[in-house]
């Protein structure tokens, strides 16, 4: 591991803390956003890409007044993770980390990308329901559009969005969503920008985060957050699928069945295929 004393990254509490007090935009990235970004390989749910590319180039290293870029918090240890996540990350920092820090601005102050994950990865889960709770002050009385994978269904089933005022829902490809990555960002601009536009959608929702500050909306790349938050519940110790929920890392978490929830059909205001 390479040690680089000039690259700061916030802790993920402070992450949570920024976004609360400062309502800013999120774009974060993990392996999938790197593997993007620096075109060594397709992801299991976005092919390569050179607009992605060069849009990814872009946010890593943007200085907007209104939004953080996230990065994992890996690169001086990852003893803080329990085993399958150690080792996965110890291995990519062995093959990429080089190529990798060819892209991050030492200048540039970054947050946590796992501000999303709060609870898998964890050795010590003792502060999982705080900042489970502390995540939910970002949406409390907002009302929100989720923009995802068709799905993804993010906090259906669960209690994650109790607190919001209302949800929309933008349903987007699950597999190669930034190929229709125009039309995802010409239908969330129909929306007024006092609504907290939520994405998670891979890399794509990296890029969309950005732009969409550019544009005036605080929109947040929310990844896995409903995954996790249903881990959490169950209190798994290993990658599982949800049921009729999309989860990627899980080999059997792609095969999704149909829900009848009038709630949820409710909410969904635009397909886009």
């Amino acid at each position: 591991m390479i040690s680089l004393p000039h690259l700061l990254i916030k802790t993920v509490d402070e992450t949570l803390d920024k976004i609360i007090s400062d309502k800013c935009s999120v774009s974060r990235f993990g392996d999938g956003e790197f593997h993007m970004l620096m075109m060594t390989g397709n992801i299991r749910f976005q092919t390569l890409n050179n607009r992605l590319s060069v849009k990814l180039n872009e946010v890593i290293k943007s200085k907007l007044e209104k939004h953080i870029v996230c990065l994992p918090p890996i690169f001086e240890s990852v003893d803080f993770m329990i085993d399958m996540p150690r080792n996965f990350w110890i291995q990519w920092l062995n093959w990429y980390e080089n190529m990798a820090i060819q892209y991050i601005d030492m200048e540039k102050e970054y947050y946590d990308s796992f501000m999303s994950r709060l609870y898998f990865v964890y050795k010590d889960k003792s502060k999982v329901k705080a900042r489970f709770d502390k995540v939910k002050l970002i949406w409390n009385n907002r009302n929100i559009v989720i923009v995802e994978g068709d799905k993804s269904r993010l906090g259906v089933g669960n209690d994650l969005f109790d607190n919001c005022q209302s949800i929309k829902r933008i349903l987007c490809p699950a597999t190669n969503a930034f190929f229709k990555y125009d039309e995802i960002l010409d239908e969330i601009k129909k929306h007024d920008h006092t609504e907290l536009i939520l994405i998670a959608l891979g890399p794509t929702a990296t890029v969309l985060a950005y732009d969409l500050c550019i544009y005036g909306y605080q929109a947040i790349d929310i990844g896995h957050i409903d995954i996790e938050y249903e881990w959490f519940l169950q209190g798994v110790t290993d990658v599982r699928p949800v049921k009729n929920k999309y989860v990627d890392e899980s080999p059997d978490g792609t095969i999704v069945g149909e829900i009848h929830d009038i709630k949820y059909e409710s909410e969904i205001i635009a397909k886009i295929n």
